[in-house]
């Protein structure tokens, strides 16, 4: 029998056919969290949007849920309309001209306009509390009191920009990420289970001490980043039975160079902590899945199972997977002059330059002759990890 094989169809997402049985696989889009670095997943939905893909479920973190809220809560021709129309409303900020030459004269732009953003906040997503509530011990408790700013902002512009209408009766499943104060517990907030509100993505990017927490029925969340910044786990745990095609975009690289000073060592610190072993996690799910894709295949060539008592055999029927899964990694590689505080460095200059490499990054994996050539994982699992060659001054 031929090897199943890919063919696009424009606007329909993809059409998997091979010469006897269809080869239909769900489209995953997992978004890490990680601030104003999201611009870069946002052009990565872009460039996916344009060559025909569409998600069936989006799991995000953080910034990734937002963005994949503005995805799942709106129709496909007006979502890249609304990442574009959220990611210039928080990059108008006022900004330092752009006026300096080299990548010094770059990390001052960047350090000044994150400074800019530390003192003024971010236009439709947080402002910082009022200081006379803040310093004053007989002003009333509140918000102001565990964090440096307030986001309600960011629930108006969430009301403006999405659909949850759409969200909690669409056809794409809406995961996203956040932790129980008080118990610490990770937990998600899935439209397939609950209703979506603004509050539940509010929740998954409070991020302390930044961020105020959000209360959802009597109970306070903190940023989803703070057990896992990457939802990658929730989509493999589901175990579903369909095939699935996973791009996993995530904004910090756990590979980095040796710091220089004790600013380089405060960015390595951020970047191993929020990647979350991007790459280690894959490995760990690359064996596991071919270990539960043989048990399925054992189950299935040796239906006899006399040698095993009823527990054992739920057991490993419970286990078993014969689903395919491919897993496309998009990582974004930060440019030299960019600083320890790119994940709220907002300005309109760092946004685009973030958007046009995600963009990029998926054009270039989506040219690739092995992913034009894929197949159907024949062990259960295949992961593609390509690296675009870029200038380190952000050519």
């Amino acid at each position: 029998m031929d090897a199943p094989v890919l063919q696009r169809t424009q606007g329909f997402g993809l059409s998997r056919k091979r010469t006897q049985n269809e080869w239909q696989e769900k489209s995953v889009l997992v978004l890490q969290g990680g601030g104003a670095l999201g611009s870069y997943q946002a052009g990565a939905y872009a460039a996916l949007h344009e060559s025909g893909y569409e998600p069936d479920w989006l799991a995000g973190i953080s910034i990734g849920s937002v963005n994949a809220a503005i995805v799942a809560g709106n129709l496909p021709d007006q979502r890249v309309e609304k990442l574009r129309a959220f990611w210039d409303q928080v990059s108008s900020s006022l900004q330092m001209p752009q006026l300096f030459f080299g990548d010094q004269g770059r990390e001052f732009y960047n350090r000044i306009n994150a400074g800019l953003v530390a003192t003024w906040g971010v236009p439709g997503f947080f402002k910082p509390h009022n200081p006379f509530a803040v310093w004053n011990p007989f002003y009333p408790s509140g918000d102001h009191k565990i964090s440096l700013y307030d986001t309600t902002p960011l629930k108006a512009t969430l009301l403006e920009l999405i659909d949850f209408d759409r969200i909690n009766n669409g056809d794409i499943r809406l995961s996203v990420g956040a932790v129980n104060i008080k118990s610490g517990n990770f937990v998600y907030f899935d439209s397939q289970k609950i209703e979506i509100k603004p509050e539940h993505i509010m929740a998954s990017g409070a991020l302390p001490e930044g961020f105020p927490p959000i209360e959802i029925d009597g109970e306070w969340y903190w940023d989803g980043g703070l057990v896992s910044n990457t939802p990658l786990q929730y989509v493999i745990d589901a175990q579903s039975q369909d095939d699935l095609c996973i791009f996993q975009v995530d904004l910090f690289s756990a590979e980095g160079k040796m710091p220089e000073d004790l600013f380089d060592v405060a960015q390595r610190i951020s970047d191993i902590r929020y990647s979350s072993r991007t790459r280690l996690n894959t490995k760990i799910f690359k064996q596991t899945q071919e270990v539960r894709h043989t048990i399925a295949r054992l189950l299935k060539e040796y239906p006899d199972q006399n040698i095993l008592t009823d527990k054992e055999l739920r057991l490993l029927k419970h286990w078993s997977c014969d689903s395919a899964i491919t897993i496309a990694h998009l990582i974004y590689r930060q440019k030299d002059y960019e600083l320890h505080s790119k994940d709220y460095e907002f300005s309109r200059l760092s946004v685009n330059e973030h958007w046009q490499s995600g963009e990029d990054d998926v054009n270039f994996t989506l040219q690739q002759p092995e992913w034009i050539n894929r197949t159907r994982p024949s062990d259960g699992v295949k992961v593609f990890d390509f690296k675009r060659e870029t200038n380190a001054d952000g050519g």
